[in-house]
């Protein structure tokens, strides 16, 4: 990446380039939903502030690369779609035709293929700029179960912007910090479960991962077939129904895609709907052993009832069948899904191209210095030796039941209730390289949505010592309109003070 000068550092800082609040990004969404012409004319400052924060300064180490010709790009584009020149940052396991797209991994160092995703397309399309390729947990954190969340070989271990020595959680991790830190408009992460919305989350930043077809998965680095999706990372619920509209559509090459029941503009109504009446169930086992993650989540329970919501407390443990069976579909699906990439990219020069899950084993075996110093590759293996389809299937059916018609379908019909809330997850922890992720398992609510391919929308609902926590909305399939609404009219309604990035290591006032 391009290094810069203290010049230039000090030039972004005296732009007046401080996160914004919460309330003034809702302000401003509010204000010029139609017009983009402030956000094209803040591509330089964006550039600026990753060149001063990301390639320097605290090294947050979002940004794999970027387009500095991107401004020039947005002032062409600022007339053009839904978009109208916006900056947008993509996830490093997501094809575009102008950057590498690596994973994270040493072994696809030289992936340029030269070609943009059908959900890329669909972002030019609509307006959007492509402004670079953001950090993630190598291989989206499938590779090892001793991983440390928002470390890839190719960029090292992204930091976040409220706290440098904490955690960005994986596997979206380069996207949930550069939303933080302003390094664009708005970001797109994956998911197969909880890569969206534990790294928004914890950054303090919108994350929607949509119902499963919504959005094309094709020439996106893969896991699983049955969960895998994109989706938006932004600062407002505004900006990421927006950014899903632009990037949503049918693809021929996806058969998820085809013939789902997604609509033109998710944003429409965002500003209408209203919580009176609104039935929502609270998952009352799902808010953990966090004193203080429960003290904030009760009083963004409170902003909600206050403004009309009727909530109704949910007591339920889930069957612990769907992680097992959910887990074997994962590996399953790995090899295959993987194999099928690597065979569609093309060779790489100046490097031997992998072409099976196989190859990626032998490369970081040879690479070890590189690539395994501090975790291993033993789901790798074990996805490699996962070959019994009859089990596969057999697990993937039970798994999506499980978590669909016996979780999220019972609970909305057999409590009456519309949506379901939960803690997203706990404030981020320590990074550390050695002994690996460090999270709270306790809180959150999010693998059912996952399994299932069911929409999860988390929005930020306060802090714990200036450490970002979320709320997340749940709702029925293909209601993902509904739960953008009902998550907008949350972030309306909330009370709670948001922290700002501090671009600092972590101590107590």
């Amino acid at each position: 990446m391009i290094r810069t000068s203290a010049a230039l550092i000090a030039l972004s800082l005296s732009l007046g380039l401080s996160s914004a609040s919460a309330q003034e990004n809702e302000a401003n969404s509010a204000s010029h939903m139609h017009d983009s012409f402030g956000e094209t004319m803040r591509v330089t400052d964006y550039i600026l502030r990753i060149q001063a924060l990301d390639d320097n300064g605290p090294e947050l180490n979002a940004v794999i690369d970027y387009n500095v010709e991107a401004p020039v790009e947005a002032r062409r584009l600022a007339s053009t779609g839904i978009l109208r020149g916006r900056s947008v940052l993509v996830k490093d396991n997501i094809d575009t035709r102008e950057f590498a797209t690596t994973a994270g991994s040493l072994a696809l160092a030289n992936n340029r293929t030269g070609r943009d995703a059908p959900l890329i397309a669909n972002l030019r399309a609509a307006g959007g700029v492509v402004l670079g390729k953001t950090n993630l947990s190598e291989w989206a954190n499938i590779r090892s179960n001793d991983s440390t969340s928002g470390w890839s070989a190719v960029e090292g271990l992204t930091r976040n912007p409220h706290a440098i020595d904490r955690n960005t959680c994986g596997s979206s991790s380069g996207s949930g910090a550069a939303v933080a830190a302003e390094f664009a408009w708005g970001a797109i992460g994956t998911e197969t479960n909880g890569s969206i919305t534990c790294p928004a989350s914890i950054n303090g930043v919108v994350g929607f991962k949509p119902s499963v077809g919504i959005v094309s998965r094709t020439h996106v680095v893969p896991i699983s077939s049955t969960q895998d999706t994109a989706g938006p990372m932004t600062r407002t619920v505004y900006d990421a129904a927006l950014l899903l509209s632009a990037m949503a559509g049918e693809d021929e090459a996806d058969a998820a895609t085809i013939g789902v029941p997604r609509i033109a503009d998710y944003t429409a109504g965002l500003g209408d709907f209203s919580l009176e009446g609104v039935r929502i169930g609270v998952m009352r086992e799902q808010v953990g052993n966090n004193e203080q993650v429960e003290e904030v989540f009760e009083a963004a329970l409170k902003d909600l009832s206050d403004a009309g919501a009727v909530l109704v407390d949910i007591e339920f443990e889930p069957n612990s069948e769907m992680y097992r069976d959910s887990f074997t579909v994962l590996l399953f699906e790995l090899r295959e899904q993987m194999g099928k990439y690597l065979a569609s990219i093309p060779e790489m020069e100046g490097a031997e191209t992998p072409r099976t899950l196989a190859d990626l084993i032998a490369f970081n075996e040879a690479n070890a210095d590189t690539e395994m110093r501090w975790f291993d590759q033993g789901i790798f293996q074990t996805a490699e030796a996962t070959t019994d389809r009859e089990a596969y299937e057999t697990a993937r059916a039970n798994a999506i039941r499980i978590a669909g018609e016996e979780t999220l379908d019972k609970l909305m019909a057999d409590n009456d209730v519309r949506f379901l809330v939960s803690p997203t997850r706990g404030p981020a922890w320590m990074s550390d390289l050695v002994l690996g992720d460090q999270f709270n398992g306790s809180i959150g609510f999010g693998s059912p949505a996952a399994i299932a391919g069911y929409p999860h929308l988390t929005v930020p609902m306060g802090h714990v010592e200036r450490l970002p926590v979320g709320i997340s909305f749940f709702g029925a399939k293909w209601a993902d309109h509904d739960v953008l609404k009902v998550g907008a009219a949350y972030e309306r309604a909330r009370t709670a003070e948001l922290p700002r990035p501090s671009f600092r290591r972590w101590s107590p006032e």
